[in-house]
């Protein structure tokens, strides 16, 4: 099967334009074989092929890109197919190191810096297709929580595009090809830039000082909490759900408080991360550790005593990215987090955390969710020639 069989679209539709798409390729292409041999050394890849897509099990890279898309009126089935179908080759092909079709900036696919793109598709899919039967009953807007603050232009979204590599020039030309590339058919909604210590083997630090995502699942319970088996729905089988949230922190008056208040909001120490009744990162919690006068050692206020699951089936993964924009006149910062929780299934492993974490948690103080989306993220694709979605129109 060759990379476009059985769709009906044509690519120039989708770049706005013949000329300057026939030309694009032809340039990439020749371009592309003149800088290739004189690459230094081999390019630091990720493999795109497998039953699962990249970018979720994949060792954290050091920058990020989310962009959310709305379908556009009068887009249909097949428009969205023919779309997911130039995705997943062009992803193919850029994170291998090679430009897209189209891509006029062929010089900047030459380093893809461990470059995996993502792709998710929220409820506006399924309804646009008809394929409500096929939706999972957790793909929808999170329930309202007091602890909210969303602005709209940090929510939802038709589609999704999670685009990880370790420079930020290789995330921006990923996503910009992207997008380009389905601009009749689609407009940006949102896109949320991202970074963090990506140091191999160590555990990041957000912008709060502390170090972000050391209760997170390690194999063998990986596959069994966050790949679907399609027991519930054959196409996913492979796949996941996703949940970003955008989290604003209020950094000017945490700079106020001493570094002991900071530790018992949080229930970990600063200078390791180690829980408050330990001496290393990945230390269990003793919640019902007391000291001499019978004070709980780690408050059950604190962060880690709300978020703590309270049994197996409420652990999911997570990969969170620091954000840092400009600024508000008069204001010193403008970041927080963007924190992407993957699992099986959003209602009984997400929901509850996050309720808890609502309804009561010091460090809510400081923390305000701005931004909210569920997607899923369908299987990967194992071989050349498939697409990322094709479990689902195609069944």
């Amino acid at each position: 099967m060759t990379e476009h069989s059985g769709s009906r679209f044509d690519r120039r539709r989708f770049l706005g334009g013949g000329a300057a798409g026939a030309v694009g390729i032809g340039v990439g292409a020749t371009a592309f074989a003149v800088l290739r041999g004189n690459d230094p050394g081999e390019p630091a890849t990720e493999p795109f092929h497998g039953p699962h897509q990249a970018g979720i099990a994949t060792s954290p890279q050091a920058r990020v890109a989310f962009a959310a898309l709305d379908l556009r009126p009068g887009t249909t089935r097949d428009d969205i197919v023919g779309a997911l179908r130039i995705w997943t080759g062009d992803a193919a092909r850029l994170t291998q190191g090679r430009p897209a079709l189209a891509d006029t900036e062929p010089e900047l696919a030459q380093r893809p810096a461990r470059l995996t793109v993502t792709i998710g598709l929220g409820a506006g899919v399924f309804e646009r297709c008809g394929r409500e039967n096929a939706r999972p009953p957790w793909l929808a807007p999170l329930p309202p929580f007091p602890i909210d603050r969303l602005d709209p232009g940090f929510c939802g979204g038709d589609l999704l595009l999670q685009v990880c590599a370790e420079e930020s020039t290789t995330v921006s030309h990923t996503v910009r090809v992207l997008c380009r590339s389905v601009r009749s058919l689609m407009s940006v909604r949102w896109v949320q830039h991202g970074f963090r210590n990506a140091v191999p083997g160590t555990t990041p630090r957000n912008l709060m000082g502390q170090l972000d995502g050391t209760a997170d699942i390690a194999a063998p319970d990986f596959d069994r909490l966050v790949w679907d088996d399609g027991s519930a729905h054959p196409w996913l089988a492979g796949g996941t759900s996703m949940v970003l949230r955008r989290i604003a922190m209020t950094l000017d008056t945490w700079d106020e408080i001493d570094p002991e208040a900071r530790e018992l909001t949080v229930g970990r120490t600063l200078a390791t991360g180690a829980p408050l009744t330990g001496t290393g990162e990945f230390d269990e919690p003793d919640f019902t550790a007391v000291d001499t006068d019978g004070i709980p050692v780690i408050p059950p206020s604190s962060h880690i005593a709300r978020a703590h699951h309270r049994h197996d089936g409420e652990r999911f993964h997570r990969r969170g990215y620091n954000y840092d924009d400009a600024p508000a006149p008069g204001t010193i910062s403008n970041s927080g987090l963007l924190f992407s929780a993957y699992q099986r299934d959003v209602r009984t492993q997400f929901l509850p955390v996050q309720r808890r974490l609502a309804e009561f948690d010091a460090l809510n103080i400081w923390t305000t969710p701005v931004g909210s989306a569920v997607f899923v993220i369908p299987p990967g694709v194992r071989e050349p020639g498939g697409y990322i979605g094709e479990t689902l129109f195609e069944s």
